[in-house]
């Protein structure tokens, strides 16, 4: 594509061809350095590029705009870098992280989430103008690298997919799109900024709800924390079914093994357990039983080594049979911890038939 370009226009397209090496040192080192701060404040971004404008965009640029820029160098986004966060608090916590890292040029920067326009969401960004201070590098022998300034853009996912999107669909070619679907743009700009939001205050919501848990557990209060992923999964760090396991493993002088036992959370909770209090009680009050039915499923064998799950297995077990339940229950246990299998109903009649023997069993 050829570009109309003035003299002051190709003095500066050769000034740029002049320093593209600079460009490319600077892009890769500016990338380096914001990618390494931001492993070391444990910040995840959903997505982080950098680019150099290219020939024909700058010659593109020079040609609607070459007047507004005196020299090169007030062209601040040849170099440019692009970080999408999940949520819009971490754009904020980017940004913090940027100016600790570059020197930010705060005349040229702009917050554009403070337009406040109807039709703004997609473009919502923050943009900083920054230099590369000589702590992130410092060569005399390219001293532009601490001269030239750069862009670096952050925003959100969802104002990431948007701003992709609008460009795409109501920027194609030279024809003016109608307000009636420009107002359908703006309609669902809204609904996206109005989603991005409610992530953020979500996650918020999430945070402080696992720091309550948290406390909880900590004094003790388990009748107060549900049963999910997060608190099982602590709860069984601090090993509460390690005392039954050691009993049951005494029985035949066995060695125990390391098992899995979150698969037993879904267990629990088709069992009707809701809280971390349940599964306390369950320890408590069925240890015992637990222990008298291992001695009749190991007493006969010469089995000398088990799973570290034995222990919450038979307290499911038990915890099934005083209630009642007969094979069909037992077998809805195998089916939720295997998968459904024909040979799950054997092993449930076996089990019955010995626990028949015990007290806990007579009617």
């Amino acid at each position: 594509m050829e570009f109309q370009l003035d003299t002051h226009g190709e003095m500066l397209m050769e000034q740029y061809r002049e320093r593209i090496h600079v460009y490319e040192r600077l892009s890769h080192l500016a990338d380096e350095a914001l990618r390494k701060a931001l492993d070391a404040q444990h910040v995840k971004v959903t997505a982080m590029e950098h680019r150099i404008k290219t020939e024909s965009s700058l010659a593109g640029k020079l040609e609607l705009k070459g007047a507004k820029y005196r020299t090169l160098d007030d062209v601040t986004d040849i170099v440019g870098m692009r970080v999408v966060t999940f949520y819009s608090a971490d754009v904020d916590k980017v940004a913090a992280i940027v100016n600790e890292v570059f020197q930010v040029d705060w005349n040229n920067s702009v917050d554009k989430r403070k337009l406040h326009r109807l039709d703004s969401f997609g473009y919502n960004s923050l943009h900083y103008i920054c230099k590369l201070p000589k702590s992130v590098v410092d060569d005399p022998n390219m001293p532009l690298l601490n001269e030239l300034r750069f862009e670096i853009q952050m925003r959100t996912a969802l104002q990431h997919v948007w701003s992709t999107l609008d460009h795409d669909t109501a920027y194609k070619g030279n024809v003016k799109i109608p307000n009636e679907y420009r107002r359908q743009f703006n309609r669902l700009a809204g609904m996206l900024e109005l989603i991005d939001e409610e992530f953020s205050r979500l996650r918020n919501t999430l945070t402080e709800y696992s720091r309550q848990m948290l406390a909880l557990e900590a004094s003790g209060r388990l009748d107060e924390v549900y049963l999910n992923v997060d608190t099982f999964r602590r709860y069984i760090e601090a090993q509460p079914f390690a005392r039954l396991n050691q009993r049951i493993a005494s029985i035949n002088q066995a060695e125990l093994y390391p098992a899995p036992m979150m698969p037993y959370l879904r267990v629990l909770q088709k069992l009707g357990f809701e809280t971390l209090g349940d599964v306390n009680r369950l320890i408590d009050e069925h240890s015992n039983d637990a222990y008298r039915l291992a001695v009749l499923q190991l007493g006969t064998t010469d089995l000398d080594i088990l799973s570290e799950n034995i222990g919450i297995q038979n307290l499911c077990y038990v915890y099934v049979l005083k209630r009642g339940g007969g094979p069909a229950e037992l077998c809805e246990i195998y089916d939720w911890l295997n998968g459904y299998d024909s040979g799950n109903m054997v092993l449930a009649k076996q089990l019955f038939e010995q626990a028949r023997t015990l007290n806990f069993m007579t009617p």
